[in-house]
């Protein structure tokens, strides 16, 4: 895979009028895009020091509704990603898609905008790009977190255990006491237990963008995101970017 250009490098992409636009830009408010994760690797600043990135592919965003104010009580844009072939989508699937000129996608979600402004020249079909975002913004994202099954208290909320030798017998791992006597003779809820662990949407803040490539649809990011490769990532500018 060929990395992009070097920091503050962005390639120019050709803009077309607005009346025969086919991409278009979510830059109103946090912004907006969809993302594959790819991998991480390694890149070197202009300092000589490697920096561990995670890296996103930009997959196309396909605009399949835009919802107003006047209409659906608040303003979005609702994105298409991951195509699906016709022979895989329902009926119910391929009428709401229609009008974006796909039979229907793997994966649907919104963005809200502040009002109408904000989509003002979106309509169905069009697709976004990346252009909201350059090498050294602030980014959140967020994905879903690799699923761990069910798991016991020392892995899932980093207990200590139970004593290793004296008769501690088949207890090292076990939680231990999880209540008190007659009073209040209940467990409480919320307590920290054996239970399923990860598969959750997690966010992660303030991540630097090292490197963007437009026209491969390759974004480098310092640091982890999480989920697995190929798991998709949510990428929108950072909302408590350090000033």
């Amino acid at each position: 895979m060929r990395l992009p250009p070097k920091t503050g490098e962005v390639m120019e992409q050709t803009t077309e009028t607005k009346a025969n636009a086919t991409t278009a830009t979510l830059s109103t408010g946090l912004g907006g895009i969809l993302g594959v994760k790819a991998g991480m690797t390694q890149v070197y600043g202009e300092d000589g020091r490697s920096l561990a990135v995670t890296v996103i592919e930009i997959k196309k965003n396909t605009v399949t509704q835009v919802k107003k104010s006047d209409k659906h009580g608040y303003s979005a844009v609702q994105i298409g990603f991951l195509p699906k072939k016709e022979s895989r989508v329902n009926s119910a699937e391929k009428g709401h898609f229609k009008k974006s000129g796909q039979p229907g996608f793997y994966h649907a979600q919104e963005f809200r905008v502040a009002d109408d402004k904000g989509i003002d020249g979106l309509a169905e079909g069009m697709s976004l790009t990346a252009e909201f975002i350059k090498a050294g913004d602030l980014i959140d994202v967020s994905a879903v977190s690799k699923g761990k099954g069910f798991q016991g208290v020392m892995k899932r909320y980093h207990y200590a255990g139970g004593f290793k030798s004296h008769g501690a017998s088949v207890s090292h791992r076990q939680i231990g006491s999880i209540g008190n006597r007659a009073d209040p003779g209940k467990v409480f809820k919320g307590k920290k237990m054996p239970g399923h662990m990860g598969h959750k949407k997690v966010s992660i803040q303030n991540l630097k963008v090292v490197r963007i490539d437009l026209d491969q649809g390759i974004v480098l990011v310092h640091g982890s995101v999480p989920g697995p490769i190929s798991g998709i990532v949510t990428i929108q500018k950072a909302v408590k970017a350090e000033v």
